[in-house]
């Protein structure tokens, strides 16, 4: 093979594609090991400071600093540590915002279910999920009972919400909405971020019981007067009503057509005439070729997650709107992170 075609991008590419999951998983280490905060505070430290801090036998360390190094994460001179300006930037801080979360989330929930790809895609279910106890088909009705480990993935979510969530929260046909209706609202990490954007708003939160549980998180604390909670399940609970808005923020994706037409129906039904709904959800390309976060994430639903969903393209969701009797249907696409913004009017 030519060495110019083994420099090409492509190729590039390809090799780091190769090491990526060790370089992620370094990361995510460094990330559990609060190395990223600690030189960030400390910025310069040589490696037996490091190593104090961390515990970490010598070696050990010294092999998790190549990696994270590798990954472009940390840099070193003169015997010295550093964050690079990404890690400073991103991981370098336990605030709610902070990608440390999602890192850390990803290494305990998601990716190891990947190993699991193969049999999950050929038997046409979520296989992975025999990994957690209890008989639920979704990951999310089954983490209630690890407790511990529904926190590290809700932290993770909320991190990752409020790194995409700017181009939700600027829309402006939330500044007409008095009560929203936020289906699978999780922590109120959306719902106060709206509230904190549209002073004249209130929001009524949906999600099951443990979910909710999470919903005065401390993005929402000074919002509490502003947020009503109402736990069930999504296809078995009445919608509460009302609202003059339903919001799904990282919610339909999860399902099948099938699924996301009944919940479209069901926001549908508790909606005012005029009323709206308002889709924030990944969008693939029209081609369905473009996309890693999209596709990272069809993935993971379809193996770990819900055995069903994926990143669908715009005109899959403008489909279904105009099938259960939405009006008016627009698209807002190419928002931060795959994100597309759909709204369907009531008559």
């Amino acid at each position: 093979m030519p060495s110019q075609q083994k420099s090409s991008p492509e190729y590039q590419q390809f090799d780091f594609l190769m090491n990526a999951p060790a370089l992620f998983n370094a990361a995510a280490t460094a990330a559990e090991l609060r190395i990223f905060m600690f030189l960030s505070e400390n910025p310069g430290s040589d490696f037996e400071a490091i190593r104090q801090f961390t515990g970490v036998p010598s070696h050990q360390l010294r092999v998790l600093l190549q990696g994270v190094c590798a990954a472009s994460l940390l840099e070193r001179s003169e015997g010295g540590y550093r964050n690079s300006a990404v890690a400073e930037d991103l991981l370098a801080s336990e605030e709610p915002g902070s990608w440390a979360h999602t890192l850390i989330g990803w290494k305990e929930i998601y990716y190891p279910a990947f190993g699991q790809m193969t049999k999950a895609l050929k038997a046409g279910t979520n296989t992975a999920l025999d990994s957690y106890p209890g008989d639920e088909p979704t990951l999310y009705k089954r983490l209630p009972r690890n407790p511990e480990l529904e926190g590290v993935f809700h932290k993770a979510m909320a991190a990752f919400t409020l790194a995409s969530i700017n181009d939700l929260v600027e829309r402006e046909q939330f500044s007409t909405v008095t009560h929203l209706l936020d289906i699978g609202g999780g922590d109120s990490t959306t719902t106060a971020r709206l509230l904190e954007r549209y002073p004249h708003m209130r929001s009524t939160v949906f999600d099951q019981p443990s979910v909710s549980e999470l919903a005065h998180g401390k993005e929402a604390q000074k919002f509490l007067d502003r947020i009503d909670l109402v736990t069930g399940d999504f296809f078995d609970t009445p919608f509460p009503e009302g609202a003059d808005a339903v919001l799904f923020s990282h919610v339909l994706g999860i399902f099948s057509a099938e699924q996301i037409v009944t919940l479209l129906k069901k926001a549908y039904n508790v909606l005012p005439s005029g009323g709206r709904v308002f889709i924030y959800d990944y969008n693939v390309t029209e081609n369905e070729t473009k996309g890693i976060y999209g596709a990272r994430l069809g993935l993971y639903f379809n193996v770990l997650a819900s055995g069903t969903g994926m990143a669908y393209p715009a005109e899959d969701f403008e489909g279904w709107l105009a099938e259960v009797g939405f009006e008016n249907i627009s698209t807002v696409a190419e928002l931060d992170y795959e994100h597309g913004f759909h709204v369907g009017v009531k008559p």
